[in-house]
């Protein structure tokens, strides 16, 4: 699961129900929003859930990797989305854009999840998030980038790692200042405006 489990050995998550989890993960995402992992506790969730007190020791252990478990649920979605987007088309920056999309529109359908991401777990511990350890999504990611600027699309004068930071760094930050403002409109209906901001911050002057 990619987290520091406790000491207490834990039933594969394989053996529990799907519809039992994602009672769990609806439970997650409504009692973590926008509160500290302290103020909520387990008690609390198995009952939201719906489900025994002894069922989430029973699976989980302890609350961080309740926590850890299904925010990785929630964005192994995404990221199977961001996948598809990165791979298949020959334009760079087509797809960068796409990626973009999936990526706002994930924004406006949970901003929950966004929340719990953003206040449940301090940012030294999203190494516990398996999907943070996805080697195959920032390998994807990361080819899209060198290949453009091995092209001469985007800026080469920085390291592939500050182009992989500006464009992650650019929807955490609007994404999670749309939900906390609680702005009424979706930030997709910006999308036009946001990614030519976003790509003229990382591609060369010229190919603006």
């Amino acid at each position: 699961m990619g987290s520091a489990k406790s000491s207490i050995a834990t039933a594969p998550l394989s053996a529990m129900r799907p519809s039992t989890l994602d009672k769990i993960e609806l439970a997650v995402l409504q009692l973590f929003d926008g509160r500290d992992a302290s103020e909520v506790s387990m008690i609390e969730i198995a009952n939201r859930a719906n489900v025994s007190l002894q069922t989430l020791y029973k699976y989980f252990g302890d609350k961080q990797t309740v926590i850890y478990t299904i925010l990785d649920r929630v964005l192994a979605r995404l990221a199977a989305r961001m996948m598809d987007h990165l791979q298949g088309i020959d334009s760079v920056k087509e797809r960068l854009r796409k990626t973009l999309w999936v990526c706002f529109d994930f924004v406006d359908s949970s901003p929950d999840a966004v929340m719990v991401l953003s206040t449940a777990v301090p940012v030294s511990r999203y190494r516990n998030i398996a999907i943070y350890g996805n080697k195959e999504l920032l390998n994807a990611f990361l080819k899209v980038l060198a290949d453009g600027q091995q092209k001469g699309i985007l800026n080469d004068t920085v390291p592939l790692y500050i182009l992989f930071d500006i464009f992650m760094g650019f929807i955490s930050r609007l994404g999670l200042m749309h939900i906390i403002r609680q702005q009424p409109r979706p930030i997709t209906e910006d999308f036009d405006a946001l990614f030519i901001m976003l790509w003229r911050a990382i591609s060369k002057p010229e190919a603006v």
